[in-house]
């Protein structure tokens, strides 16, 4: 392992020399990088940043002032071995931000690409994140936990270990997800609850105005038919056929926490 000669490390930081460091990237004032840790090519790391051993990440990524990568799990279960974080390219992790490796060995915990992490938060040990996220500040993601890719998690929400957020989901701010939410849809409420289809999400994302009205006939099959689950299902398969309705069964028959319902006051979106 070596630093690229087109590299940048400042004359505070600490670079062990069983690290990698790609082309051009830059390490700032009072950096910590450990042995086993691959960075790669068009990096920022701001100063204070401590990126702990078995830690990896792809290109162009920009790690902001305090925060530290590849924590030991918060878990007491951990026993010490050898476990990993890896994020892939893009990705934006904002100030006094923590992330955690695997507990069990050889186990990791898998930032993917383009994600944008506010600050002073904490994604645990095992966690799976997906592409294109934004988890805003203050979020907490607890350990096992999955957020799919689009996903938009609002500041002060906290995701309970094993659950799992689908793609293009929105979750409001100082939410409680203690169940799974299934993909398309919109949550909140302090113990979380559906409320609408995401309309402003999967606009930005460019859906059609019939895939968005098929979302809102999945919708409300699932959440307000008075149907049992497996029969709601059904009946989405029957009369929904589209790629989009078919993620949203599938997310719920994989399901092993079980989904949320929805709350008495129902959002105007719907």
């Amino acid at each position: 392992m070596a630093v690229d000669p087109s590299a940048y490390v400042a004359p505070t930081a600490r670079v062990d020399p069983g690290a990698s460091i790609g082309p051009h990237t830059r390490i700032g004032e009072f950096c910590v990088i450990e042995s086993d840790v691959a960075i790669g090519a068009d990096c920022l790391l701001e100063p204070y940043v401590y990126v702990k051993r078995w830690t990896s990440m792809g290109d162009r990524n920009e790690i902001s002032a305090g925060t530290v990568l590849g924590t030991d799990p918060l878990d007491k279960n951990f026993g010490g071995a050898r476990s990993y974080l890896v994020m892939g390219n893009d990705n934006k992790i904002r100030e006094h931000y923590t992330i955690s490796r695997g507990t069990q060995p050889e186990s990791e915990t898998r930032i993917g690409d383009g994600n944008y992490i506010m600050t002073s938060g904490h994604i645990a040990h095992n966690c799976k994140i997906g592409d294109n996220t934004v988890i805003a500040s203050c979020a907490l993601v607890a350990g096992y936990a999955e957020v799919e890719s689009q996903a938009f998690i609002s500041g002060g929400v906290v995701i309970h270990q094993f659950s799992r957020i689908g793609r293009l989901a929105m979750v409001g701010g100082n939410t409680r997800v203690n169940s799974d939410l299934p993909p398309f849809f919109l949550y909140s409420d302090f113990n979380v609850a559906a409320k609408s289809v995401n309309i402003v999400g999967l606009k930005r994302a460019g859906f059609a105005a019939d895939e968005i009205r098929g979302l809102k006939t999945v919708y409300r099959l699932l959440f307000r038919s008075g149907l049992k689950q497996e029969e709601a299902l059904r009946r989405i398969e029957a009369e929904c056929d589209s790629e989009h309705a078919r993620q949203v069964v599938e997310f719920v028959r994989r399901s092993e926490r079980g989904i949320c319902r929805e709350s008495r006051g129902r959002h105007n979106g719907d």
